[in-house]
């Protein structure tokens, strides 16, 4: 896993996103669109219209890092963009997020050890 940046602050960009954006274009969205500073140190998650690719754009403090998933099978959980334009999640969601599990009803799954 890549430590990208240190911050708590991770939002999804909701809907979809042009996959063809590179840095300066989806900074540019997180302004506009967002109305975010996208110099303060947050991540921000884009998902592409078939959704199984996702960009995650980051500044530290030496400028700005993009990465780029793409699940060979399913897609990205993804909220959609009718009242919300970004939503804020925790790093163990994005965690979730960046395995391909639904990080808004993960399963979890009790198994005793012991019969009895």
């Amino acid at each position: 896993m890549i430590t990208v940046v240190p911050t708590d602050r991770i939002y999804l960009c909701c809907g979809e996103t042009d996959m063809r954006r590179g840095i300066n274009s989806l900074a540019r969205m997180v302004q506009q669109v967002l109305a975010l500073d996208p110099h303060t140190g947050a991540i921000f998650c884009f998902r592409g219209r078939k959704g199984h690719i996702i960009k995650i754009l980051a500044h530290d403090d030496q400028g700005f890092c993009l990465f780029t998933k793409r699940l060979s099978e399913g897609c990205f959980a993804w909220p959609t963009a009718k009242d919300q334009v970004a939503v804020s999640l925790t790093k163990a969601q994005l965690s979730l997020l960046l395995d391909g599990i639904d990080w808004r009803r993960p399963n979890k799954i009790y198994r005793p050890r012991l019969a009895g």
